[in-house]
């Protein structure tokens, strides 16, 4: 009986197991990893309860960057930088247009890669995001108490712009580096005649301490290399900086060999505080160029554009003891200092161990001059000399490496799919844990900084497949979550993100969530075309432009029907939201119009443009479920014939606003 009552339980045992649906492994259930149910406990955040960390993770080519909470992985919310968004107007809307100006008119895509947040003595402060982008130069700030794009610079003299948006421990500079070689300026050359005609350039931008205005303050001329990443000293390497290169042959066509031929190219090491000091010397080149930068007025609701025509260069081949090339094997992609400043690790991409230099030592040879030849001018330190030693048969492929702000490391090989963590000083491999599949760069909070929080560590994917429900020939992005607070690295979640994830910035929630901006104030909106009452709302013609102030309130617009539009007509729609309520935003979409809707905060005011092709009577209408009567919150735009004799009138229930 006992038998049976075993093989009874047996089954049911079997059978309930079998009831979970499909799984990525075949059926086999784990008990252990992402999938045990204690581990699954790590990561959750009950209903009610918020995440102790932000992340916020590029979406690469879709050029956007996303807000997510950790541990939950739960997405936030999306913010527009460098592409337009439907969603939120961003870009579509008259006063955000400004922002995608660039010298080559507007650029309506961006192609965002790498997020940093601002610091104050070394740590991570939670006042700003900056986020470069990589096709048209530019570098973007963006509010951690609006969530907002707030101002966006384009690089000149620059192709591409990879190494790039970081910042240094005071928040002094964010830099850009070229991509791209190109000839500077720009001309028609043959592109076979590349080496020796091409140039790179590095660029700092100043940072207001009050409020964040960047100023393109100098660029640094180098040679014609691709400049891949960088980091920012710190510590007792505070006020220098440091870039990866390859393609250091200079060629220009198949470099996945050509750019691969030679056994080390650099880490180039600049002295910014140096620069600072020949700026001030006047011992600059002032060049002509032509460069848009763009800033968000929030008094105003507005952004403007301007195009400057100027940049301060500072020649490094002509200039002693400005830069120092670090011979670093072998095309080294991630160039990342560890957070006292002494250690800088070049990850060769196809080399056989990491590389870590000392800065004690590197000093040591600048001032020795122990250097091993020039190029183009800059001296190449002797590798021996500054070589603090190297992690020995790491894996495959090594791209990124963070900190744990406890003695140890932890890098990213795409080859062999992995994280693996070791310790500094010792360059000792004391852990590896395998992800799924690709994964390029990863981030631990506060990475960039001196003080790193070494909870979490956040792997970011390029590559998918077997992972998650197929949908297409595409897999969705994704982001996998680590806990690092052990001796073991323990994988706690996958989770989809938005576009690629190139790299992320994290800090912990309360530098951030108690400072947000909740409505904007009705009295503190200075935008020239705001309306602050319903009594204010009106229509004015003037020749063939038609201005509605129309605002919007829970759950109507005044004025809901409006006539006297003419075909030929171009029709401004300026609406200001009335609400001073938390989280209620009012939407706006009118029929035929090329553009997106308008998704309007509280206290906010934002333009919509629509020129009326054809005569009739047509509705305009709320987009953003606000209530219970959102359905309800709609009107009408009569449109009459070009050159019609119809009044131009204007009301709410029927009874005219101010007429």
């Amino acid at each position: 009986m006992l038998k049976k009552a075993l093989y009874g339980l047996a089954i049911a045992s079997v059978a309930f197991s079998s009831c979970g649906g499909p799984s990525a492994d075949g059926g086999k259930k784990a008990t252990t990893g992402a999938l045990g149910s204690s581990v699954a406990e790590k990561a959750y955040v009950a209903p009610g309860e918020y995440d102790e960390f932000y992340a916020f993770i590029s979406g690469g080519f879709s050029g956007q960057l996303a807000v997510y909470g950790l541990p939950s992985g739960r997405l936030f919310r999306v913010i527009p930088v460098f592409s337009q968004d439907p969603e939120k107007g961003y870009g579509y809307n008259e006063e955000t247009k400004p922002l995608l100006n660039t010298s080559h008119g507007m650029v309506p895509w961006g192609d965002a890669h790498h997020p940093d947040i601002s610091q104050t003595g070394g740590k991570v402060d939670g006042r700003w995001v900056f986020i470069n982008e990589n096709n048209t130069p530019r570098i973007a700030r963006i509010s951690l108490k609006t969530f907002e794009t707030e101002e966006i610079i384009e690089i000149p003299n620059s192709a591409g712009n990879h190494s790039s948006s970081f910042v240094t421990e005071n928040s002094e500079y964010v830099v850009a580096g070229t991509r791209f070689s190109v000839p500077i300026p720009q001309r028609d050359i043959p592109i076979s005649e590349y080496k020796g005609n091409f140039q790179g350039s590095l660029s700092f931008l100043s940072i207001d301490k009050e409020d964040g205005d960047m100023d393109l303050a100098f660029q640094i001329r180098m040679p014609g290399f691709d400049y891949d990443l960088s980091h920012p000293g710190r510590g007792k390497s505070h006020g220098w900086f440091f870039f990866t290169t390859y393609n250091t042959e200079e060629a220009h066509s198949l470099l996945e060999v050509n750019a691969s031929q030679n056994d080390k190219d650099f880490i180039a090491a600049v002295n910014w505080k140096y620069a600072e000091q020949l700026i001030a010397e006047g011992k600059f080149t002032e060049e002509a160029v032509k460069y848009a930068e763009n800033e968000w007025d929030e008094s105003t609701h507005m952004a403007t554009s301007t195009i400057k025509k100027s940049v301060k260069v500072l020649d490094a081949s002509k200039l002693p003891g400005l830069v120092y090339f670090l011979p670093t094997p072998k095309s080294p992609h991630g160039c990342d200092v560890s957070p006292d400043g002494e250690y800088i690790i070049g990850s060769g991409k196809l080399a056989a161990e990491l590389t870590a230099h000392s800065f004690t030592k590197i000093e040591k040879a600048i001032a020795e001059k122990n250097f091993d030849g020039e190029a183009y001018g800059i001296p190449i330190l002797n590798y021996e000399a500054i070589n603090a030693g190297a992690v020995k048969n790491p894996g495959l492929g090594p791209l990124h490496t963070e900190f744990d702000g406890k003695g140890n490391a932890y890098t990213t090989f795409f080859i062999s799919s992995e994280v693996v963590k070791w310790k500094l000083g010792t360059w000792e491999v004391i852990d590896r844990h395998p992800v799924y599949y690709s994964v390029g760069h990863l981030m631990i909070p506060g990475g960039n900084s001196r003080e790193p929080f070494g909870k979490y560590l956040v792997a970011m994917n390029k590559i998918t497949k077997d992972r998650y429900l197929s949908t297409g020939p595409e897999v969705c992005q994704s982001a996998q979550l680590f806990n690092i607070e052990g001796d073991k690295m323990e994988l706690l979640l996958d989770f989809p993100t938005v576009g690629e994830p190139h790299y992320a910035a994290g800090c912990p929630a309360d530098l951030v969530h108690p400072n947000t901006t909740k409505i904007f104030k009705l009295e503190e909106n200075n935008h020239p075309y705001v309306t602050k009452s319903e009594k204010e709302a009106r229509v004015v013609r003037d020749g063939n432009d038609v201005h509605i102030y129309m605002t919007m309130i829970r759950s109507h617009f005044a004025p809901d029907n409006i006539e006297g539009v003419r075909v030929g007509d171009r029709v401004f729609f300026h609406i200001t939201n009335l609400e001073q309520d938390y989280d209620v935003p009012h939407g706006f979409s009118m029929i035929g119009a090329n553009t997106s809707e308008l998704l309007i905060m509280p206290g906010r005011t934002e333009t919509s443009m629509w020129y009326p092709k054809e005569v009739g009577v047509w509705p305009f209408y709320c987009t953003d479920f606000c209530s219970a009567l959102h359905q309800e919150m709609q009107g009408y735009v009569r449109v009459s014939p070009k050159g019609s004799n119809t009044p131009l009138t204007y009301t709410l229930d029927d009874d005219p606003l101010d007429m």
